[in-house]
Order: structure tokens, then sequence, then C-alpha cells
């Protein structure tokens, strides 16, 4: 049996499921594309805006007060695999994750909550 200093550095050393979710209006359809440095603790934190009215998606948020809680759904859409190269920024790569998540549901518009990702320009070859 481990001791509780042995479970607590454990504990420690382990690292939140970070990636990318979805709120889904049941009744409409329309979807919210998130990401998360913790998909365990997400969902309770935006139902918790929601449920308090500070939710800063204000479309979603109106359509949660309308419809109701019992309307949507959370899913895990993507998990970042998180790489052991200090190099590498997960929150740059878990935004990206999240740009194209976006663009390739299109969760924009008639469809979902996000904004339209603006087009970045193409890179100068000077």
């Amino acid at each position: 049996m481990k001791t509780r200093k042995e479970l607590q550095n454990e504990y420690k050393q382990m690292k939140p499921r970070m990636g990318i979710f979805a709120i889904r209006n049941i009744a409409t359809g329309k979807i919210y594309v998130g990401r998360a440095t913790n998909l365990d603790l997400i969902w309770n934190g935006e139902k918790f805006k929601l449920d308090s009215g500070g939710h800063p998606n204000r479309e979603l948020q109106q359509d949660w007060k309308v419809s109701g809680p019992e309307n949507f759904t959370f899913e895990v859409l993507h998990e970042l695999k998180l790489s052991d190269d200090p190099a590498v920024d997960a929150r740059r790569e878990l935004m990206a994750l999240e740009q194209m998540t976006i663009e390739d549901i299109q969760s924009f518009g008639e469809k979902g909550y996000n904004r339209k990702p603006v087009a970045s320009a193409p890179a100068s070859h000077e």
C-alpha cells in the first residue's frame, strides 16, 4: 500500500488531459467548440458560467437560458498528446487544434456559436 506522501507525489506528476471539447445544443444542433488545458474539469466550469449567466459567448448563454441545460451535451472532440519536449508549446498547439476543429466542423454561423475563423495571410517570400 502506498503512503500518503507517495500518492501526493504521483498526483503532482500527473499531467492533465488537454484538448478540444464541444457543447452541443441538442434542440437546434448548434455547437460550441472550445479548448481546455484540463478536459476533466472544463465541463463543470462551463456549466457554472452558463448557469450563473456569465459565459463569454452571449449567443450560447442566451440559448442555455431559453432552452435549459437539459438540452445541451458535452463531448471531448480531440485530446492533445503532450510531448516530453520542453520546446513544444502545448498551449499554442491547443489553440491551433481548436481553430482547425472550428474550421473542419464549421461551428459558426447557423451551425454554431463560434466566430468564423479569420483566414491567415499567406507568408511572404522576400
